[in-house]
């Protein structure tokens, strides 16, 4: 059964997937703007836009929160800079623009992931 199973496989298994989207989420947050494939960047918004969620609380429950899933700088970050950023807005922090050329020799769709300023 599927029942409270969210979310694309992206062809691994679950901590090779784990690693991979916390890794997309962390560099999007240090550098807020990534080049990802469409399908892992999807997942990757889905994920981030809760932990800007819980960010934008601005307590000490939503700092150890961040701290457990993401890195220190990560989360200081997200903590510090962005969610401030984003107290009024009601969601919808990241954007996604589809690029022109996927990849050769699968040829997916390629886009760029980026935090809505």
């Amino acid at each position: 059964m599927k029942h409270l199973k969210t979310g694309k496989k992206l062809h691994r298994k679950q901590g090779p997937r784990k690693a991979l989207i916390k890794s997309l989420e962390v560099n999007l947050i240090m550098y807020e703007k990534i080049k990802t494939t469409q399908a892992k960047a999807k997942e990757t918004q889905r994920q981030l836009e809760k932990l800007i969620t819980i960010a934008k609380k601005q307590d000490l429950t939503a700092l150890r929160r961040l701290a457990a899933a993401l890195p220190a700088k990560a989360s200081r970050k997200l903590y510090s800079e962005l969610a401030p950023r984003y107290r009024t807005r009601k969601g919808g922090y990241t954007r996604i623009i589809k690029l022109t050329q996927g990849i050769r020799s699968d040829d997916s769709s390629m886009v760029i992931l980026e935090l809505v300023k």
